[in-house]
């Protein structure tokens, strides 16, 4: 039986479609480890790729670095646009994304790292954490539940929050990710001017099913 072709793709788009994403996905996986200085060579063995094919697809590595970030930041970011997508207070949404990225840490071991390797460059980055979490400091603050007169400052501030977070459950792995991801949730939230008792009731309202979407990493 003939192979069934997605609508508008030829085989022969296909077939570079998924070259360039085992090239995407090798390159993650070394920026994850810190190799950095990885020859090309090593990039497309680990890709399953010739040698030859890789200059069909980017003009060198630090191309092809950049791309594997910007795609790691975006598939976190439209992760977590699908799990609070139904919240309508701004300051439950910056919440709750900021509890699941710190639950994240653990259940997406790679992409993770990719965001502690690249800390200090997201927090100016238009893809990723970076631009939604500015949306809804600003959205908290239009609403009044965020006394902020600062977002890009308050952005920086939350942004060191978590990336220290998942610096420390990389570091700890005993430590329950869960319970420091909701308690620097609540200390970020009271420095953007909630209450206390109104930042412990966005970090207890409940969260999207993980396990169904990210089954957490063994110990």
């Amino acid at each position: 039986m003939q192979e069934s072709a997605e609508p508008g793709v030829s085989r022969v788009e296909r077939r570079k479609q998924r070259t360039r994403a085992a090239l995407i996905s090798a390159a993650q996986g070394f920026i994850a480890q810190g190799r950095l200085s990885v020859p090309v060579l090593d990039i497309t063995q680990a890709a399953d790729v010739g040698m030859g094919s890789f200059y069909n697809y980017f003009d060198s590595k630090e191309e092809l670095f950049a791309v594997a970030v910007g795609e790691a930041l975006d598939a976190h970011g439209a992760l977590l646009d699908v799990l609070t997508a139904d919240i309508v207070d701004p300051a439950e949404t910056f919440g709750c994304r900021f509890r699941l990225t710190g639950r994240l840490f653990r259940r997406r071991p790679q992409e993770s790292q990719i965001l502690l390797a690249n800390g200090v460059a997201l927090l100016t980055s238009d893809r990723g954490l970076a631009p939604r979490a500015l949306r809804d400091i600003e959205a908290g603050v239009a609403a009044g539940r965020f006394t902020v007169e600062d977002p890009q400052l308050a952005l920086a501030v939350a942004g060191g929050a978590i990336l220290g977070l998942g610096a420390l459950l990389s570091n700890d792995p005993d430590r329950d990710d869960a319970v420091a991801a909701d308690s620097v949730t609540a200390d970020v939230l009271r420095l953007f001017g909630m209450s206390a008792a109104d930042a412990a009731d966005v970090c207890s309202r409940p969260l999207p099913d993980l396990d169904a979407i990210a089954p957490a990493t063994p110990r």
